[in-house]
């Protein structure tokens, strides 16, 4: 069956912190007086991974507190609510950053609430779920269950790295988990320090193949200070997948302590 992944087309959209345009609110959760909830995902966000931003509003004349917060939707797992300590005097905004559980792909990630510890004047703490504008949680939801499905009939690894001068070279492999359709990785990008090269693009995964390898090299794409200590996301290199006739998926090259250690040292090493 095809899997149209539409979400990825407006992921660079909420990824800048906004939504592709509100949605309302579930009708069945009645809204909190004097406040406003939507989500929304920060670039900073995507770089600290399985978190995103509850922008609160606070919409009334008397201010407030929050103590706790967390996301309430059927398309992922619960967490825990996150403890936090933000004031909101009227008309004030603050984003508080709280994680999100594994995708439920045969859910749908909509509607969600925001569940909160609201703090009113007095002190007394009261949980409330508030209603939540929250597009961007079905973008999430779109792009993770698209890694998965991929995930569940190609395993994707690294193997091999090893030092030459100033690049680390190792094997790009493809390995069959289950069915038997044509697989075929496309393209590969660099992350914001290295570049990455994998030769004979695309590695194709043949009807019958179990596995399938091809080259990879890793060199160092800049010595910049600034982006050196800045970057949030150094070892990030999306591979795009696609399976039998189903849409190309960008799957996170996947990399283990070790692995991005020997990343971090060759760079190191270079840019000294």
């Amino acid at each position: 069956m095809r899997r149209t992944v539409v979400a990825l087309l407006v992921a660079g959209t909420a990824a800048c912190g906004t939504t592709a345009g509100p949605v309302e609110p579930s009708p069945s959760v009645e809204p909190v007086a004097g406040l406003q909830a939507e989500v929304v995902r920060l670039r900073t966000d995507e770089a600290v991974g399985r978190r995103l931003q509850v922008r609160l509003t606070n919409t009334g004349d008397e201010a407030f507190a929050i103590g706790a917060a967390a996301l309430d939707s059927p398309g992922f797992a619960g967490l825990p609510d996150t403890a936090v300590t933000a004031q909101f005097a009227p008309g004030r905004v603050i984003d508080l950053p709280v994680p999100y559980g594994d995708p439920v792909c045969d859910a749908d990630p909509l509607p969600a609430v925001a569940r909160l510890t609201l703090v009113r004047p007095g002190g007394v703490a009261e949980p409330v779920r508030a209603p939540l504008s929250a597009e961007v949680l079905q973008v999430v939801h779109d792009e993770e269950c698209a890694v998965r499905a991929v995930l569940e009939v190609v395993d994707v690894a690294v193997t091999g790295l090893a030092e030459d001068g100033d690049v680390l070279t190792g094997s790009l492999e493809l390995t069959r988990r289950e069915g038997d359709d044509r697989v075929r990785a496309t393209a590969l990008g660099r992350s914001v320090l290295v570049d990455v090269t994998a030769e004979g693009l695309p590695v194709v995964l043949d009807r019958g193949e179990r596995a399938v390898r091809a080259p990879v090299s890793f060199t160092p794409a800049t010595c910049d200070p600034h982006v050196l200590s800045e970057t949030k996301k150094p070892y990030g290199f999306p591979l795009t997948v696609q399976v039998g006739d189903d849409d190309p998926v960008p799957v996170d090259l996947p990399l283990d302590p070790a692995q991005r250690d020997g990343l971090a040292a060759l760079v190191q090493r270079v840019c000294a």
